[in-house]
C-alpha cells in the first residue's frame, strides 16, 4: 500500500470510529467535496459536514476497500454506510464510489456517487421510492441535508 492509498485508509478507518477531526486532517485547507445530496461543498464545509454525520450518527457503520490508484494522483474505493435514518427509523445501507485527488498527503477533491433514488427508497420508504428520481423531490432532500448543515454550523459557532 503506498502513502496515497494509506491516507485513504486512515480517513475511512477514522469514519469508522466517528472520528472527524482524523477524518478532516486527511483534507487539504482547500478541500473540494461533492456527492448527491449536500453537491458542491468546499472549504470548511466539507469538513463541517463530516463533523456532523459524525457527532449525528448513532448506529454507523461503515466498511471500505477496493481502493485502486487510477495514477495522475486519482484514486478511487468504495465504501458502505449502514445506518437508521433518524426521520424515519429505517434502516439504510449505501454502497458508494469515491473518487479523490491527491496531493502533496493531503485530499484535494474528494466525490461520492450513489443512487439518490435507492438511497431515498431506503430512507424514506415508498414516497421515496416512488418519488426518488424527481427532480422536485430530490432538491427538497439537498435542501434539506444544507439546512441541517448550516444549522450545524451556527450551533458550533456559538
Amino acid at each position: 500500500m503506498d502513502a496515497n492509498e494509506q491516507l485513504i485508509s486512515n480517513f475511512y478507518t477514522a469514519f469508522q470510529k466517528r472520528d472527524a477531526a482524523t477524518m478532516n486532517a486527511c483534507y487539504s485547507d482547500d478541500i473540494v467535496f461533492y456527492d448527491p445530496v449536500f453537491e458542491l461543498l468546499e472549504h470548511g464545509r466539507a469538513k463541517d459536514m463530516w463533523e456532523m454525520l459524525c457527532k449525528n450518527a448513532k448506529d454507523l457503520t461503515i466498511t471500505y476497500g477496493n481502493i485502486k490508484d487510477l495514477g495522475d494522483d486519482y484514486y478511487n474505493c468504495d465504501w458502505v454506510a449502514t445506518y437508521t435514518f433518524s426521520q424515519t427509523g429505517r434502516k439504510v445501507v449505501n454502497n458508494v464510489k469515491a473518487h479523490m485527488k491527491i496531493q502533496d498527503g493531503k485530499i484535494v477533491e474528494h466525490s461520492d456517487a450513489f443512487s439518490l433514488h435507492k438511497w431515498s427508497a431506503q430512507a424514506l420508504g415508498f414516497s421515496g421510492w416512488l418519488l426518488g428520481w424527481n427532480a422536485y423531490f430530490r432538491r427538497k432532500i439537498k435542501n434539506k441535508a444544507t439546512r441541517n448543515l448550516i444549522a450545524f454550523i451556527e450551533r458550533k459557532a456559538d
